[in-house]
């Protein structure tokens, strides 16, 4: 599911553009926010933090976690570092350490995606997953993450589309 690739991001300040973006992304979400998620407000545009709440009718139901997003300098040309707190879903796309593995979080952004579709994805990868399990190869994945490696800096494979 994975390989190691290196590139470290450097944490900037986000551009005019990007903070018009997210100002109007957290009016729109604050008018109407996606079903099952709720935003915890802070003072920091650069960092979201999320709790979703598991969709009736699923393995996750009556379960809430918290997404951490943070958005980089060039956002929303770049997309959004998602990843869950601790502790993660058991999912298997979803790593103990809280990394995602989920396209549109990586090789298939868009800037026309915003934070709340990013969610309505991940609550929809939640709700699909048939079983509560670990990536196949999360223990190996984890150790290689030590030291606050950024999923940002995985060369992710994506080949199951079933969850």
């Amino acid at each position: 599911m994975t390989s190691s690739a290196s590139s470290s991001p450097s944490r900037k300040v986000l551009s005019k553009i990007a903070c018009l973006r997210l100002q109007k992304e957290l009016g729109e979400w604050q008018a109407s926010p996606p079903g099952g998620f709720t935003y915890k407000v802070s003072d920091n545009l650069q960092r979201w933090v999320i709790e979703v709440s598991g969709a009736e009718g699923t393995l996750y139901a009556g379960e809430t976690y918290r997404l951490q997003v943070d958005f980089p300098e060039q956002y929303p040309m770049e997309a959004p570092q998602v990843i869950f707190m601790h502790p993660a879903p058991m999912h298997p796309h979803i790593y103990s350490n809280g990394h995602i593995c989920l396209d549109i979080l990586y090789d298939s952004w868009s800037p026309a995606m915003t934070v709340s579709s990013v969610c309505i994805s991940i609550l929809s990868m939640l709700s699909s997953s048939p079983a509560k399990e670990r990536p196949s190869d999360n223990d190996r994945y984890v150790r290689n993450c030590r030291n606050g490696r950024s999923p940002k800096e995985t060369r992710w494979w994506f080949h199951d589309d079933k969850v």
